[in-house]
């Protein structure tokens, strides 16, 4: 075994503090990634708040980061020590069922290993994640980061930004299309930067009207106040694409109004159960889909459009020792538009 120096908590409601976790020493397919910047996503916050009581290993959370390669397996040919990576919220997967062998990983039937608070395949152990100095992972699990694209603004595309890629391809978003962004936060504003680099006509769905002057800024060509009943009548059947990304449980019904015949409603905020009327569906033809994390081919797909495209995160980079206050914020929403945490301060 290997140590290096994280952050975890053992109890629900830890504050996060500075310990040595172990990792695993490399498998011939493994590569060792020094983490440089870390993104902190409402996950981690989540997973904080329910780890269970008791639990066999302490929670380090952390699932979209980047960084160097500082030593690599006998049979890795993709990567060289110094070589700067990506590494997201999965880290191995079966390869063998359907999803699997289509590229989409993160749909794997036997479920994909998650970056933390998942289990090994190989050795059953529980994975700790990547606030913490260095991460052990499979290679086929990293990605080059491209030239050009910044290390710390690029950590949360491992998580924020491919989970809004993909459905984005996946309903065709480009030209000629019309996309609505509901939400304006972690992953709304990368759903926005990424609708508008993509060629969609791009308008904001937010609650706020002082949230005109941020959309505009990200490209959106719009802005439709969600509590004004006049503006959303007037954008009735208006979007072939409603990207939801609220994360609180809310009524689709106004959503879907919005949108166009044999469009769609994709849900990637709140996962829990919602409520549909099927009529609301029936009338227009419209779809009710979601959608969730990436598999590996769109992951280094979006990795090199971003690096193409100029697109990265809006973020705030905090050194690591202040995280427990970044989760405070994030719990507050008092974060434009997501924490990155510095992991030099571990060194």
């Amino acid at each position: 075994m290997r140590t290096t120096i994280g952050w975890q908590a053992e109890r629900p409601g830890d504050a996060l503090r500075r310990a040595p976790l172990e990792r695993r020493d490399l498998r011939t397919d493994d590569i060792a990634v020094r983490v440089d910047y870390c993104g902190v996503c409402h996950s981690d916050l989540h997973a904080l708040r329910t780890l269970p009581e008791g639990a066999a290993a302490p929670l380090v959370p952390g699932h979209e980061f980047t960084g160097t390669v500082t030593e690599a397996g006998r049979d890795v040919t993709r990567f060289a020590v110094g070589d700067p990576v990506a590494v997201g919220n999965i880290v191995d997967s079966c390869g063998v069922c359907a999803m699997c062998r289509r590229g989409q990983e993160n749909f794997c039937h036997g479920f994909p290993t998650l970056t933390y608070g998942g289990t090994d395949r190989h050795d059953g152990s529980p994975t700790l994640g990547a606030y913490s100095r260095e991460y052990v992972v499979r290679d086929r699990f990293a990605y080059p980061l491209p030239e050009g694209l910044d290390p710390a603004a690029a950590a949360p595309l491992l998580c924020a930004g491919i989970t809004v890629w993909e459905p984005l391809q996946a309903l065709g978003a480009g030209p000629g299309t019309r996309v609505a962004v509901v939400g304006l936060g972690g992953l709304g504003h990368l759903a926005v930067k990424l609708a508008v680099a993509l060629g969609a006509e791009t308008t904001v769905v937010s609650r706020s009207a002082a949230k005109a002057e941020d959309a505009r800024r990200l490209g959106a060509h719009d802005l439709l106040v969600s509590t004004d009943e006049k503006q959303l009548s007037g954008a009735r059947d208006g979007f072939d694409i409603v990207i939801d990304t609220i994360a609180v449980p809310h009524d689709p019904a106004d959503y879907l109004r919005l949108v166009a015949l044999d469009g769609t409603l994709s849900l990637l905020g709140h996962l829990g159960p919602v409520e549909v009327q099927t009529m609301d569906l029936l009338l227009g033809r419209k779809r009710l889909s979601s959608a969730g994390s990436g598999g590996r081919p769109a992951t280094a797909s979006m990795l090199e459009f971003c690096a193409a495209h100029g697109v990265a995160a809006d973020i705030e980079l905090l050194p690591s020792a202040q995280v427990n206050e970044a989760l405070a914020r994030l719990g507050r929403n008092d974060v434009r538009y997501r924490f990155v945490l510095d992991m030099s301060d571990l060194a």
